[in-house]
């Protein structure tokens, strides 16, 4: 069953965390690397679960791991070992699991009525974030189907076998590896839910310049789809993405954009001054206009989460 949608028969939405990365450097961490958040589940994992505690505190119901750049290949270019490399994505989920299971013991009796016991769903980046150039934001990379299927295939078995409640495959920047992916859910993974969250440019296309319309219509199709959306997408394309994906699916909406400022993949680096609206009344814009999960990628933090708890469970 659906956990997104079983969760929403109870809760009017879900709020998702926000951005890892930003508070992994907040804390110190030098993620100018190819493994970005990753190269912390060598080095520091207790801190990646100390971010997940402060986004449940915060007032966040699904957590997402820390794998978004997690793949076998990327560690053993780092000198790790298949087994290695596979023991640290499966790290990854365990971190947030047991982050989730300390944080839920300790919520009152008459709090948990007000909110579900948080969902972990690992993190499946894109066949661009192991490329490391930027390429999530275009989706120009030369693959056919069948060899983004390859190239995704392992990593989600390691995730799904090491105990994430779905899959949160997510910065798509093509139809093209959207497909890749269900078909992999459909031919592999069955019970297995995930949603896809694509990358856009615009209030109407994707990074690719497919239209958010047409993906939405595609993965309306399958079953094991929990949710579609967008994330990684400056703030004021969502509103607009959401009324295309609301009118072409009957799957959950979600999005969870980054702060509005502008990525140089050259140099790992973000630019401008973001939003001028603040975070919580954004989202809750967004929510009238049809999303049932909001969060935050990039440049947000637990703050902005908890904006958004302030006005969702009033």
């Amino acid at each position: 069953m659906n956990p997104i949608e079983t969760m929403l028969q109870q809760h009017r939405m879900l709020i998702l965390d926000g951005a890892m990365a930003t508070e992994l450097e907040s804390q110190g961490c030098d993620l100018n690397d190819r493994l970005w958040s990753a190269k912390v589940l060598m080095e520091n994992p207790d801190l990646i679960g100390r971010v997940h505690r402060d986004y449940f505190e915060a007032g966040a119901d699904v957590a997402i791991t820390a794998s978004y750049q997690a793949t076998v290949q990327g560690f053993r270019d780092r000198g790790l070992s298949e087994a290695e490399a596979n023991a640290l994505i499966i790290r990854s989920v365990r971190i947030a699991v047991e982050a989730r299971d300390a944080f839920w013991t300790e919520v009152l009796p008459e709090n948990r009525a007000r909110r579900p016991k948080p969902l972990v769903a690992a993190s499946v980046g894109p066949y661009g974030a192991f490329l490391a150039d930027g390429s999530e934001y275009r989706g120009d990379y030369a693959l056919t189907e069948s060899e983004l299927m390859d190239f995704h295939r392992e990593r989600m078995r390691t995730l799904v076998e090491a105990g994430a409640d779905l899959l949160a495959c997510e910065t798509i920047p093509c139809l093209l590896e959207a497909q890749a992916l269900v078909k992999l859910l459909e031919a592999e993974f069955p019970g297995v839910y995930a949603w896809i969250s694509f990358s856009a440019k615009d209030g109407q296309r994707i990074s690719s310049g497919e239209t958010i319309a047409e993906c939405a219509q595609r993965l309306n199709a399958y079953e094991q789809v929990a949710a579609v959306g967008v994330n990684c997408t400056p703030p004021q394309y969502i509103g607009s993405l959401v009324s295309e994906i609301r009118a072409n699916t009957a799957k959950p909406v979600l999005v969870y954009p980054n702060s509005g400022e502008i990525y140089d993949p050259s140099d790992k680096t973000w630019h401008s001054s973001g939003m001028t609206e603040s975070y919580g009344c954004s989202a809750k814009g967004w929510h009238e206009a049809g999303a049932s999960l909001i969060g935050g990628c990039c440049r947000t933090t637990p703050a902005d989460i908890r904006a958004i708890a302030a006005w969702a469970r009033t």
